[in-house]
């Protein structure tokens, strides 16, 4: 955007709207088009014929490009790049690109123009690229009133033609299909070319024709529309119309008196209504962002979860997009509130209105305290998010292993009960009894064995409940089956002990190498079973030092398979020994043993599961090493980082506060040390955006305590983000110090005086004085306060001029303000009265029509409906005072 138009934003003004909708049809109406073509080709030639050339049909000469960039050439009075002088379709793309780029270049945005399009002849994109042309070097200057281009232009037409009869220009269609307005703007800049009284409405083609031929032959404006094309389209083309009335605009532009005097008057009331629209905007403002905050803060506040991992995750990554997309807008919207709202009331100031003071509740401070609760809000959620996650993951982990030994537990009980039920012993032989017995005796190991994983069991439940884990309800049931289960199991065996007991006096035969056997490789079974619990046991570990840990403890562990091997020889031993007696005396049945069911396979199958676990958990614990290695040089390389940007913004914002307190060269130059800062912090930004890399694989791998560096991500964006605030503060308030030093007349050395005096009376360096404060640096420059009564009630008044809002500090701002007044004077009043004067012909009152006819029509209205009558000697109907209305612009008014 360029002085209020847009170039190639469908959005931007009413007429931009036509072409939105010409850019989704992809057609133009034939009528327009031919139109178009005209004007347009009309306008190229007014321009090219200075560099002695022309062009015949648009959608064909500016297809290589030549003639499009010395048409560029001419207009801009600039040298385009050297074109291409060969006849390829890529010599002639690379010319026209030459002029998109240099069309761009001017702040254009092309929209859907492509140098492909126009070396094809597109009509309708050459046509489109030739009307931002327009816009941009015909029409963008064109500011009336600081509107933008088109409304300026329409503004002066409506305002050049308004005494005329039978005109009335609303649009640049309809208004110029009769002629009228083309000679009414005319005759009024040039009465001796055209005698608009014998004119008439009833003769369309002769108004045109005339205007035209004037034009032409007087003003030097090319005959760019064609008058029965006006009149047999029903709605002439927008675009032609306004770049033929842009040419009147550009050979009558030069200002008049009148017109000076009315710019005054309503750039008098647009400062009102500039003030009034800031007020809306600040109130809008405020109430969004406030109700923002009021929005996210139970949101933040919240700590109801799930209770499980996956949902405490989502909401941390809910948070981090918070973090990352939400909040930055506001932080923006917060800085421009603070911004707009400085701006306002220096503009107040220097245009000697009251104070703005904001509804109750949406003051900066208000703003400034719902931001701070925001942020510690903030920063609570973000620990209890990570306290959560740490104790979910050990929660989930525990649920693990509760699963897997129960598992274990249940695979080991699986038919026992049915196995003490039995009463087989009943039809043994005696050495099958015996055999029975020792199998049962075998099998008490074996469930005094198993005692300690039950009781490990319970005691994960119990954890777990402790804990709250999110599936307690199934995790106490599965508990309570096994405990039921295991108290079964104790019955049983005892009873079938008894059993047994019964039946030995008769049974006596006993196997030895049997029972050996049973009480050797039971125990070793169990072993083996823990060795493999422990083995493919699962792990968390958060430091070098607890992996650490567990590898040591796992080389313990190797040490000890020498004597578990032993173990394992002598136990085969024993079946091995069985085998040869029992094939030495062919013994039925001897090789199965009694006492157990465990067999020398299973052993040795076990045996070599455990065998062949080692290496692999040797890899898990390298595995495992290597990611906390890596995990310290994460610590470490965020702690190197953020160590080095940690000190680098506590001295910028140092320097910064330096340059805010003053007195270090004039105000453009602490202007332009701020602007090197600003420069230099958005310089340094991919020093944070790499910190912020860092600490996201900080954060994915789950670290979470950091002993190298005493900053946090959250630390350095706070810091970076109050920079930034002050930057942007204190090139505001020198640039608010710079437009009351102009518009005062002060001299830089009075500004340096009142500096030097303002910042020797701040001693704690806030950028502000208390009441005590401010009234000691006001006798310092020779201001006369007395002590008594009447003395203090002066001061009171002074207090309520520089401290409106009555927050008990005076701003550098506000005291500079105040001291201007006492050494300048404004006549702002004056000159506004002495433009209305012009406009009444040095009378002392002024008429409504007089009004109407020089101001637009709703700044007109705005005074006629608030000046008071004209009450003085000579007054007539309807006249009006417009001195009582100038005074009153600058005083406590409604205005």
């Amino acid at each position: 955007m360029e002085n209020g138009v847009y170039y190639g934003d469908g959005n931007a003004d009413g007429y931009m709207e036509q072409e939105e909708e010409w850019e989704r049809e992809g057609l133009l109406d034939p009528a327009w088009e031919k139109q178009q073509k005209k004007t347009f080709t009309a306008w190229c030639n007014s321009h090219l014929r200075k560099a002695g050339t022309a062009i015949e049909n648009i959608d064909n000469d500016f297809r290589n490009g030549l003639k499009l960039m010395l048409l560029l050439e001419v207009i801009s009075g600039e040298t385009l790049p050297k074109p291409d002088r060969g006849k390829m379709r890529f010599h002639k793309i690379a010319n026209v690109n030459k002029a998109l780029d240099f069309i761009a270049s001017k702040g254009v945005k092309l929209v859907s123009i492509g140098a492909e399009e126009i070396v094809d002849g597109n009509l309708k994109m050459t046509l489109g690229m030739i009307w931002t042309i327009i816009l941009r070097f015909a029409i963008q200057d064109i500011s009336v009133e600081e509107m933008t281009a088109k409304e300026g232009l329409l503004l002066w037409c409506q305002r050049k033609t308004a005494p005329y009869k039978n005109v009335n220009v609303q649009n640049f269609h309809l208004s110029f299909k009769d002629g009228l307005a083309f000679c009414a703007l005319i005759h009024r800049h040039r009465p001796d070319l055209i005698d608009y009284s014998k004119l008439s409405k009833d003769n369309p083609l002769e108004n045109l024709n005339t205007a035209f031929d004037v034009a032409e032959k007087y003003l030097d404006i090319p005959r760019m529309l064609d008058p029965d094309d006006l009149q047999n389209t029903a709605m002439p083309d927008e675009r032609a119309v306004m770049t033929y009335v842009s040419s009147y605009y550009h050979c009558f532009s030069g200002a008049q008196k009148a017109e000076t005097a009315a710019n005054r008057i309503c750039k008098v009331l647009k400062v009102n209504q500039e003030n009034e629209r800031l007020m809306e905007e600040y109130e809008r403002l405020a109430s969004d962002l406030l109700e923002w905050i009021r929005r996210t803060m139970p949101w933040l506040n919240s700590r109801q979860t799930d209770n499980s991992l996956a949902g405490v995750q989502k909401k941390l990554e809910e948070y981090r997009t918070y973090r990352r997309k939400h909040k930055p807008p506001r932080v923006e919207q917060k800085a421009k509130l603070e911004t707009n709202f400085n701006t306002l009331q220096t503009k107040l100031r220097l245009s000697n209105r009251p104070a703005y003071m904001p509804t109750e509740g949406k003051t900066v401070s208000d703003i400034a305290n719902a931001w701070k609760g925001l942020e510690k809000a903030e920063k609570a959620f973000e620990e209890w998010l990570l306290a959560e996650t740490m104790r979910l993951e050990r929660l989930e982990h525990l649920a693990q292993k509760f699963k897997h030994k129960a598992d274990t537990h249940e695979d080991w009980t699986r038919g026992k009960e049915e196995m003490l039920q039995s009463q087989d012993f009943r039809q043994c032989r005696l050495n099958e009894l015996k055999a029975l017995k020792k199998k049962h005796e075998a099998f008490e190991s074996d469930l005094a064995a198993h005692q300690d994983r039950v009781e490990q069991i319970a005691a994960i439940a119990q954890e777990l409940n402790t804990l709250e884990y999110h599936d307690c309800m199934s995790v106490n049931a599965r508990c309570q089956r096994i405990c039921d289960q295991w108290d079964r199991l104790g019955a049983l065996t005892q009873r079938r002990r008894q059993a047994l007991d019964e039946a030995e006096r008769i049974l006596e035969k006993i196997d030895i190498l049997h029972l050996e056997f049973a009480k050797r490789a039971a125990p070793f079974n169990n072993w083996l079973d823990g060795t493999r619990e422990d083995l493919v046991d699962m792990f968390i570990v958060h430091t070098m030092e607890e992996i650490q840990g567990l590898i040591q403890a796992h080389d313990q562990f190797k040490a000890t398979l020498g004597e578990a091997d032993k173990e394992y020889n002598l136990i085969v031993g024993l079946v091995r020994e069985v085998e040869t007696i029992v094939k030495q005396h062919q013994i039925p049945g001897g090789l199965e043993n009694p006492y157990t069911t465990l067999t020398a396979h299973d052993l040795t199958r076990k045996w070599s599961d455990v065998r062949g676990l080692v290496p692999q958990r040797d890899q898990t614990l390298a595995n495992e090493l290597r990611k906390q290695q890596n995990n310290e040089m994460l610590r470490r390389q965020f702690a190197e980082k953020a160590n080095a940007v940690g000190p680098w913004i506590e001295r910028q914002m140092d320097a910064v506060t330096a340059i805010g307190m003053g007195l270090q060269g004039s105000l453009e130059d602490q202007l332009h040390r701020l602007r090197e800062y600003e420069q230099a912090v958005y310089a340094y930004k991919p020093h944070i955006e790499e910190l912020e890399k860092i600490h996201q694989a900080v954060q994915e791998s789950m670290i979470f305590e950091n002993r190298y560096t005493h900053y946090t991500m959250e630390t350095l964006r706070v810091g970076w983000e109050q920079l930034l605030t002050s930057i942007n503060r204190n090139i505001n308030e020198v640039e608010n110090q710079i437009l009351t030093r102009d518009s005062k007349g002060i001299t830089q050395e009075q500004l340096n005086e009142f500096r030097s005096s303002f910042n020797h009376f701040d001693k704690n360096r806030s950028c502000r004085l208390a009441p005590d404060e401010f009234k000691s640096c006001l006798v310092s420059l020779g201001y006369s306060i007395g002590k008594d009564r009447q003395g203090e009630m002066d001061f009171q008044r002074i207090m309520a001029v520089v401290d409106p809002n009555s927050t008990g500090y005076v701003h550098f701002d506000a005291f500079l303000d105040f001291m201007t007044r006492e050494s300048t004077d404004t006549d702002t009043a004056e000159q506004v009265i002495d433009s209305f004067r012009i406009l009444a012909s040095d009378k002392p009152y002024i008429l409504p029509d007089e009004l109407r006819r020089e101001l637009p029509p709703d700044q007109a209205e705005y005074c006629i409906q608030r000046m008071p009558p004209f009450k003085g000697p000579g007054a007539v109907p309807g006249a009006l005072d417009y001195m009582s209305f100038s005074t009153a612009l600058y005083g406590e008014s409604d205005l």
